[in-house]
């Protein structure tokens, strides 16, 4: 339906290059320590919106994106996040590492990685709970948190605990960002 409409940006290769490692590194980082250190997102993030206004300038050429569509990118993947962060749901590191996603590959391969890496962290919750014996516990304290929500003048709680298992989200969106990234590419060979 919107086929040509919107043309695919395929972000440029050393943007690519710069995403893989960071996307590594923060990955790894979750998967031991839990978080995703400041000294990868904000580099990556100045990164991507230098890098794309110095070779795109400021609104970007056809085959480069430009500063304003690199900081879109950052705005797309970084604020969705930050509301997360801010409900206490996810890490701060975890928005950062969105926005740097954003700045670096665009705002459609932010909103790709975001979907992919969401649908990722809840197969990876699934396991968790399914391997801890708690999908009953922790099915009910998510179902009193939403009915909460509908309440007029109740305020829900938070529906973890301190003992609650965490799922790294950081290792999630990087896998989801490899799969938007190959996405294009995989619809181009089946002819979609």
């Amino acid at each position: 339906m919107f086929k040509g409409l919107v043309p695919p940006f395929v972000p440029a290769l050393w943007s690519v290059m710069v995403l893989v490692v960071v996307l590594i590194i923060a990955a790894v980082s979750d998967l031991r320590s839990g978080k995703v250190p400041n000294w990868l997102t904000y580099p990556a993030i100045i990164i991507g919106l230098a890098g794309h206004g110095i070779i795109g300038g400021i609104h970007g050429k056809s085959d480069a994106m430009g500063l304003v569509g690199s900081a879109i990118g950052f705005t797309v993947g970084f604020f969705p996040l930050l509301l997360c962060w801010l409900a206490g749901g996810i890490g701060g590191g975890d928005a950062k590492l969105s926005g740097a996603i954003g700045a670096l590959g665009g705002w459609r391969l932010a909103l790709g990685a975001m979907l992919y890496g969401f649908i990722i962290a809840a197969l990876m919750a699934v396991v968790v709970m399914i391997k801890r014996r708690i999908v009953r516990q922790t099915l009910k304290r998510v179902w009193n948190t939403m009915a909460l929500l509908v309440i007029p003048g109740s305020r829900p709680g938070n529906p973890t605990r301190a003992d609650s298992p965490r799922i790294a989200l950081a290792a999630a969106l990087s896998l989801g960002t490899i799969i938007a990234m190959l996405e294009p590419i995989i619809r181009s060979k089946m002819g979609w």
